[in-house]
């Protein structure tokens, strides 16, 4: 079920009935401190190799110099995701650092170099789903 169907399943009843302070909370939230990003690569037919390679060799490394934290990195095992899917969750200071984290990475002409010479045969990534999340009161600690 994706998101969308998710919430259209759930009366709008519900969230009218929560209190005030969860609502301050989650805005505090997401306005300060370290925000994640889990971001799905979906990829091309027989790419997912050529992704990865350039995830190991160079991506990482060019996330870091713009303080993109890595934290962890997957690939499904199962139909329909196997074997042209990345999973992966990296982390920044806040939300509007995430902003600026990703416009110095997407201009960064290494990145461009690195990007353009593993495209030589053609586009790697078909769609990219990226998630903004912040860890609950409840949560172990990344």
């Amino acid at each position: 079920m994706n998101r969308r169907d998710l919430l259209q399943s759930v009366p709008a009843l519900a969230f009218l009935a929560a209190p005030a302070w969860a609502a301050s909370e989650a805005q505090t939230a997401t306005s300060s401190g370290p925000v994640y990003e889990l971001r799905v690569y979906h990829c091309f037919d027989g790419k997912l190799e050529t992704l990865l390679t350039r995830f190991r060799e160079h991506t990482m490394k060019i996330f870091e110099k713009h303080n993109i934290a890595n934290v962890a990195y997957w690939l499904p095992t199962e139909p329909p995701l196997a074997g042209k899917t990345l999973i992966y969750l990296i982390s920044h200071a806040s939300r509007e650092a995430a902003t600026a984290n990703w416009k110095a990475f997407s201009s960064d002409p290494e990145w461009q170099k690195v990007q353009t010479a593993s495209e030589v045969n053609g586009k790697i990534v078909e769609k990219v789903d990226s998630t903004f999340m912040v860890l609950t009161d409840f949560s172990p600690k990344l």
